[in-house]
């Protein structure tokens, strides 16, 4: 596979995502290429990826000081301390706003490191590394940051686009299959936002794109990439259109927020139930045809995920869900914003529930 390069153009700032192989060993060739200069870069980690691929990153990065940051990603670490903890680097070694933090992980410490830098000193320079397929085929891409805290999930943050995105795709044989699977379900995502064509694709081919078979992972990480592109480019602040690419997000981010970030589900596993969720209440409610909704139900069958939402939660778990959903920033009245289909490419971003409503069908959806 070539390198391939992904122009993002947004009203703040402009900037390529790389996608390809070997890019890490490329690193300073990729910055200069792209006209990245800085004196100073502090590289902040998530401690679970392959030492070989962190050493490789130290060694082939070429500028006069550089700090070191290594932080275990998880939703309960994604929060203001971890925020002190990078800023606290930056301050104490001098940073100024003309030099770089670098995020070397997956999308929870992309999310922490891009909020890191841009409420550094109002703004400083960011580049990403995706380590996860999730953060490759979307949280790398459109400059939402943030982090978590006791009312819910990333409700504090800032839209802050990076200036440069680089994916290597080696580093994505080393995750174990539940992070493909959680890669995956932002990769299907896309596919119902897009066009009918990109689902058939991902629904005949699911198998190999999930053993990370070239040429279709690849393929596969390119239109979703694409896909994301168009939207942050049409709406980079989320006003409305954007909105499409939280397809199944409000539900996944209360189930996730009710086990409060536990590893028994993990952001792309709540996703696909989500999006399962936001397909059987559009079909429910009319809106979605009785064979597309059983094509979708179909390709979720497929995919062969650990967590069961009937194992996860039962009727007792319900007020805490609701409670959630109300909290989501989605959310800009008494009602609850929910993300439904039409149809493959067409998807409704405002369809307004009252909170009793929902509760019912939750209620129902659970044992």
């Amino acid at each position: 596979m070539n390198t391939n390069k992904i122009s993002i153009k947004t009203s703040t700032k402009n900037y390529s995502i790389i996608i390809g192989r070997d890019l890490i060993g490329k690193i300073d060739k990729i910055l200069k290429a792209n006209s990245l200069k800085f004196d100073k870069c502090l590289i902040v980690t998530d401690k679970n990826i392959p030492n070989k691929f962190k050493r490789l990153l130290y060694k082939k990065l070429k500028t006069n000081k550089i700090f070191k940051i290594e932080i275990t990603a998880s939703e309960k670490n994604k929060n203001y301390r971890t925020i002190e903890k990078i800023h606290t680097v930056l301050f104490e070694n001098r940073f100024n706003r003309e030099d770089c933090v670098i995020s070397f992980g997956g999308g929870i410490i992309g999310d922490i490191v891009g909020f890191a830098s841009s409420t550094f000193k109002r703004g400083m320079k960011f580049v990403n590394i995706p380590s996860t397929l999730l953060s490759q085929v979307d949280s790398s891409i459109g400059g939402k940051t943030g982090v978590n805290n006791k009312f819910g999930k990333n409700l504090i943050g800032s839209f802050y686009q990076p200036d440069l995105v680089i994916s290597d795709m080696n580093i994505l044989a080393s995750l174990p299959e539940r992070e493909i699977i959680c890669g995956y379900a932002e990769i299907f995502k896309s596919s119902i936002i897009d066009n009918f064509n990109n689902f058939l694709y991902l629904d005949k081919n699911l198998k190999k794109i999930l053993k990370l078979k070239s040429p279709f992972i690849e393929r596969s990480i390119i239109k979703s990439c694409n896909l994301k592109k168009k939207v942050v480019e049409k709406d980079e602040n989320e006003k409305n259109y954007r909105k499409v690419l939280n397809l199944g997000h409000t539900f996944a981010h209360s189930y996730e927020s009710t086990l409060g970030f536990s590893k028994k589900l993990n952001h792309g596993e709540a996703v696909i139930l989500g999006i399962k969720n936001a397909v059987e209440f559009s079909f429910k409610r009319r809106i979605l045809s009785k064979q597309k909704f059983n094509i979708i139900l179909d390709h979720i069958n497929k995919i062969e995920m650990k967590p069961k939402i009937e194992k996860l939660f039962k009727k007792k778990h319900v007020s805490k869900i609701m409670n959630y959903m109300r909290s989501d920033k989605k959310n800009n009245s008494n009602n609850i914003n929910l993300i439904l289909i039409k149809d493959f490419g067409k998807i409704i971003v405002d369809f307004q529930i009252s909170p009793s409503n929902l509760k019912k069908y939750i209620s129902s959806s659970l044992k």
